[in-house]
């Protein structure tokens, strides 16, 4: 069955992840009672994750004509004789109204119906509420024929912590037999102890010194092993938790560009020192190295520069690669107070040069999305799941980047901010999407 993608705005993506079958119709009856019957309305609803019945019932409210689904059969009937290509535009505009996110298009929605019988999208990718027009004919019978409930998420948590427990008990159950094994070999060395000093002490007054019995090779060895058990029972181990041995261990366990976002308590004081001599070094020369940056890139981007050509005036700036990055988002994203996604989307060409630059730029890049957002004048903390699904759909961030953000930014100093708040939505949708991945 030919597939294409859903909505037509992603018609021309070949790497598109949601898609649909081809809707497929069949003219049927003469006169009066002719029909069209879509023979793949199952297919296609599913693929929406929508009953059926909606889309069946939307054709015959837009087209002015009887409509009808048989649950039983799975056949979808409009009266009259209507071309494919009718159809499939109202289809399109079905899914516009009722299936795609408001904010990020993402088709990946469940329909809410609230107290006050109000119908809502959430996006699972985004976590955006978007409002349906009720004064859309479809919502009568949508409030009237509510979808059903969706349970097999509950079930598969279920299933995890069944599975968790069933592996902790067999762990317990390994600790269990392993104490049992050394307490049976400690009482047999015990009892080869006992027989072998009996015989000994009974030939020492009747026979020489070549009469003793030397103990054979097995009782060495058991000797031996209940030595070492009882040797490694008592040995304490311990982790070195000085200053020096956790900076070594940050640095072989990250990167070079994660060990800088991690932060230690210890280290606070001497940070403390180097920001207060940046600041005083900046107070002496007029500008802060940061301020200084953020202007030269405004006077690169009011050039007219383009993104092609923006990796090279970069990589000139004499300020570390954090510091760039930080200005470029800042320079381009400015004052700018809604519709950070739109925005986004638009100049994503300078941000997917920025990310080119140098390994570990995503991260880089990440960090200052992050800088720009926990800013006190910032409105783009709220969509920054906006910002994120936008710049991941654009290929510009990759999902092991932004996992990686994300945890290194909950455990942090700045784990309190709200920006990992707005983020989790588009992090869970990252998460169940791989675990699907995976299960398939």
């Amino acid at each position: 069955m030919a597939l294409q993608n859903i909505g037509a705005a992603n018609s021309d993506d070949a790497f598109y992840r949601y898609k649909m079958p081809k809707m497929i119709t069949k003219i049927e009856g003469r006169g009066n009672g002719i029909k069209t019957n879509i023979v793949n309305m199952v297919d296609i609803a599913k693929a929406l994750a929508r009953p059926a019945s909606y889309t069946t019932k939307y054709f015959g409210c837009e087209l002015g004509a009887q409509s009808k689904f048989d649950e039983k059969s799975g056949t979808s009937h409009v009266n009259g004789a209507h071309d494919t290509a009718k159809l499939a535009g109202l289809l399109e505009n079905f899914i516009k109204k009722f299936v795609q996110c408001y904010g990020c298009g993402n088709p990946e929605t469940e329909i809410l119906i609230t107290k006050s019988q109000m119908i809502q999208l959430k996006c699972a990718a985004c976590g955006f509420v978007s409002d349906v027009d009720m004064r859309d004919k479809l919502t009568t019978f949508i409030l009237k024929n509510p979808p059903e409930t969706k349970k097999g998420s509950k079930d598969k948590k279920a299933m995890r912590r069944a599975e968790k427990e069933r592996l902790k008990e067999g762990e317990m159950a390994d600790e269990e037999q392993k104490k049992i094994k050394k307490e049976v070999k400690k009482k047999g060395s015990s009892t080869v102890k006992d027989g072998s000093t009996k015989p000994s002490t009974k030939k020492k007054a009747s026979a020489s010194d070549d009469d003793h019995v030397s103990p054979t090779h097995s009782q060495v060895d058991e000797k031996e092993d209940a030595s070492q058990e009882d040797g490694d029972d008592d040995i304490q181990w311990q982790t070195d938790t000085s200053l020096e041995a956790a900076r070594q261990r940050i640095q072989e366990q990250l990167s070079a560009v994660t060990a800088d976002m991690v932060m230690l308590s210890t280290n606070e004081p001497e940070k403390n020192g180097k920001i207060a001599t940046k600041a005083s070094n900046g107070s002496q020369n007029g500008d802060s190295p940061n301020y200084s940056t953020l202007v030269e890139v405004k006077a690169i981007l009011n050039k007219g520069v383009g993104a092609k050509d923006l990796q090279s005036h970069l990589a000139a700036l004499p300020a570390s690669a954090q510091d760039k990055t930080n200005a470029l988002f800042e320079a381009l994203f400015e004052g700018i107070e809604k519709g950070f996604g739109k925005e986004v989307i638009k100049k994503k060409s300078y941000l997917a040069a920025a990310v080119s630059m140098e390994e570990g730029s995503q991260l880089l890049l990440l960090g200052a999305i992050e800088a720009f957002c926990m800013k006190s004048t910032s409105s783009a903390l709220k969509e920054v799941a906006l910002i994120l699904k936008a710049l991941y759909d654009a290929d510009v961030l990759e999902e092991e980047n932004v996992l990686q953000w994300y945890q290194v930014g909950t455990k942090g100093v700045n784990k309190d901010s709200k920006i990992w708040k707005n983020a989790k939505p588009f992090i869970d949708w990252l998460q169940s999407a791989e675990s699907e991945s995976e299960e398939e």
